[in-house]
């Protein structure tokens, strides 16, 4: 156990991870509580219009990419996220006023979704390289997968809580409480030792500074067979609110509180991921290919569960996967980038995984209204079991070449 949680020895990192725990439990809650106003309140349960709330929250990942990460690998991140999350906390605070006074319409919802979304994407690729300023390369792996147990574990907690809020106060209120929860990461910010930060080397102005992370993005393989499988998966599986909301409510026929327990559960199995993450010494290239084999099994055993409990124990299957991709992905780039690279690598990595649910969610949507939560289900089985496929098709040459960039040794050498 002492090496699972082997970088909250480190003061700035505690500091740190206490911040986004108290901060990710809000972002979870207003998920929850968004897609649940837009479902039984705003419209009659229609999963198109979450589909489109998804699309606009997501959508400037892939959008603003470029900028968003030069704008990591050149500013000072510290400064950076206080920008950032000041931003989306008063925007979580300005629609918990006008949900909580009745005056909330459907295209409110789509222009804070959208708005959030534009600071999400700034906000992102320096969160998840903002790590390395705090720990060592040698911690650097557990730090991620411990991130991962930190976000899940607030995905655990917040649908959770949302629902009993929902349920007992109203929806907008869970909108304040994520507004409010924004104090906890920006008060850790600014308790953080400047002295033992260590700082990313900065990128320099340069031309070409925008398209200079896709070229190293294009002449790696081991980069795009990743990009590739999280497209896949991220543009058509993670899907999540699409899945759990209609199928709570369509099939199951669930309330406020059921919904949340569902999406505590999937919590339960991308913090159960996570935890096995940070036990592993050094990522590895194949894990992804097992990640999405058993994500597209995941989708199908959910699909097919004929109750509520049965489902509920497929989306701890489906979270478990899910992790094992994002994470591993998340790491092994992180490992095998050059530093003054990880801004704008790890924005792509997130355009990618993300900004394909503009794309996908609006399909996923439709299929869901039109032939059943079930089929949209199947929709993301079919993604990741696509995505096993492209790993098993360019594993051999894509392992080697992965495993080599991030120091793992590989048996062929």
């Amino acid at each position: 156990m002492r090496r699972v949680f082997r970088s909250l020895r480190n003061f700035n990192y505690r500091v740190w991870a206490a911040g986004a725990l108290v901060s990710n439990i809000g972002t979870w809650m207003q998920r929850a509580a968004q897609d649940w106003l837009v479902l039984t309140q705003l419209t009659n349960h229609s999963a198109s219009a979450v589909g489109i709330v998804m699309a606009l929250q997501f959508g400037p990942q892939l959008l603003l990419m470029p900028w968003t990460g030069l704008a990591a690998d050149r500013f000072n991140q510290r400064r950076l996220l206080m920008v950032t999350q000041a931003t989306m906390g008063t925007l979580s605070l300005i629609l918990g006023i006008l949900t909580v006074t009745g005056l909330v319409e459907l295209w409110h919802v789509y222009v804070f979704a959208f708005l959030f979304g534009c600071s999400a994407a700034f906000d992102a690729p320096v969160r998840q390289t903002f790590v390395a300023e705090l720990v060592s390369d040698a911690d650097l792996s557990n730090a991620i997968a411990l991130n991962s147990t930190t976000f899940n574990a607030a995905r655990m907690i917040g649908p959770a809580v949302a629902g009993l809020v929902i349920a007992s106060v109203g929806t907008g209120w869970a909108f304040l409480c994520n507004g409010m929860s924004f104090m906890a990461v920006l008060t850790s910010l600014s308790l953080l030792r400047r002295s033992e930060l260590r700082p990313n080397p900065r990128a320099h102005r340069a031309k070409g500074g925008l398209t200079e992370g896709f070229r190293y993005v294009w002449s790696r393989s081991d980069l795009r067979v990743m990009m590739i499988m999280l497209f896949l998966i991220g543009t058509f599986g993670l899907n999540f609110p699409i899945f759990i909301s209609t199928m709570a409510v369509g099939v199951f026929h669930t309330d406020a509180r059921g919904f949340g327990l569902l999406s505590s559960m999937m919590a339960v199995g991308t913090m159960s991921g996570a935890l096995l993450a940070a036990s592993r010494e050094r990522p590895r290239f194949a894990s992804l290919l097992k990640g999405a084999a058993i994500f597209g099994l995941g989708c199908t055993l959910a699909a097919l569960a004929p109750n509520y409990w049965l489902f509920a124990a497929a989306l701890v299957v489906i979270g478990v996967a899910a992790l094992t991709v994002t994470n591993t992905s998340n790491a092994l780039m992180q490992l095998s980038t050059e530093p003054a690279m990880r801004g704008r690598v790890m924005a792509l990595r997130l355009g990618v995984a993300l900004g394909g649910t503009p794309i996908g969610a609006p399909i996923v949507g439709w299929v869901a209204d039109h032939l059943g939560p079930r089929w949209a289900l199947g929709v993301g089985a079919a993604a990741g079991f696509a995505a096993a496929l492209v790993a098993v098709a360019l594993l051999p040459r894509g392992k080697v070449e992965a495993d080599r960039q991030s120091g793992v040794p590989h048996a062929a050498e």
